[in-house]
């Protein structure tokens, strides 16, 4: 095994705290890991981790030479890039995270049809309401739907996205219909909740003259998983902020109706993010191109 071999696995030691999580990610055993760890601190003369039965954790030494580590790899991945993309081809894995709902009905059904225009690509999809570190966990897009902050990512848009308030009917009969933003203080309201979320907060844009309305919501339930708030929005147990492309299908049928309509939440986009990169893999790329004009024009979930 190379010296650079050694540097990519006291990397990922370094990120999962685990030799055991590192040496599964890479396909060596604990042991196998251990020794390169042992080895690079022989060869640096310094302790690079600091061990204990459950973690490892980065000594001040082994800090600075991950930091040095993650430049060298990053250089080395943007020249092999560079060489892939001088080829002309789009070929290799491209791995995609994206909300599980949004992945499911929008995402998983087309990915088939790039497949099949591109049969050297594989899709590695993870479906996830969690915001995953792109550069952390090795991830070479991100379909996320939010108001985005400020980042070194490239964003591209990829459709237009309205939010809503929404109950089921048999829920607005029995605790009545809220008529100002204030109602929904004394109402079950459903959210979601995972670290980073702000779903306790639901701000409100009303009239010109009103401003926007902040309130901090609450209720008896709420889940890191947004179809499971779907389904208990749709069996009655509270409100729930949604999305249109969640849950227009059930507003045009009756199952679900509008709470507040004069009060609408902030619209989040649907986006698609990466890293900046000078060399951006073609099979990215293509990928990127591809949700563009799945999604671009008039959103499917717009069309009924």
């Amino acid at each position: 095994m190379s010296d650079f071999e050694d540097i990519q696995i006291f990397v990922r030691v370094a990120e999962l705290g685990n030799l055991s999580a590192a040496g599964r990610e890479l396909r060596h055993s604990a042991a196998v890991v251990s020794n390169r760890i042992a080895r690079l601190e022989e060869r640096l003369g310094v302790r690079l981790l600091n061990r204990t039965t459950r973690r490892v954790n980065l000594t001040t030494e082994g800090d600075v030479y991950y930091r040095h580590c993650l430049r060298i790899l990053a250089e080395m991945q943007e020249a092999e890039n560079a060489i892939a993309n001088q080829k002309n081809t789009t070929r290799g894995p491209v791995t995609l995270t994206c909300p599980i709902a949004f992945g499911n009905k929008y995402v998983a059904p087309i990915i088939p049809k790039f497949v099949e225009k591109n049969p050297d690509v594989q899709i590695r999809l993870h479906l996830s309401d969690r915001l995953l570190d792109l550069l952390q966990d090795k991830v070479d897009l991100a379909i996320r739907i939010a108001e985005l902050k400020e980042s070194s990512l490239i964003v591209r848009k990829l459709a237009a996205n309205k939010r809503m308030l929404v109950a089921s009917p048999a829920y607005l009969k029995r605790h009545g219909i809220p008529r100002a933003p204030g109602d929904l203080l004394h109402h079950n309201c459903l959210l979601l909740r995972f670290p980073g979320s702000r779903q306790y907060q639901w701000t409100l844009h009303g009239a010109e003259t009103e401003g926007p309305v902040t309130l901090s919501v609450s209720g008896s339930m709420d889940s890191d998983n947004s179809e499971v708030l779907t389904r208990w929005c749709l069996d009655g147990h509270g409100i729930a902020l949604k999305s249109h492309w969640e849950v227009g299908d059930h507003i045009r049928n009756g199952q679900l109706q509008v709470v507040l309509p004069d009060y609408t939440p902030p619209a989040h986009a649907v986006y698609a993010l990466y890293p900046e990169n000078r060399y951006l893999p073609t099979r990215v790329r293509a990928f990127v191109d591809f949700l563009v004009s799945e999604f671009g024009g008039t959103p499917p979930w717009d069309k009924s």
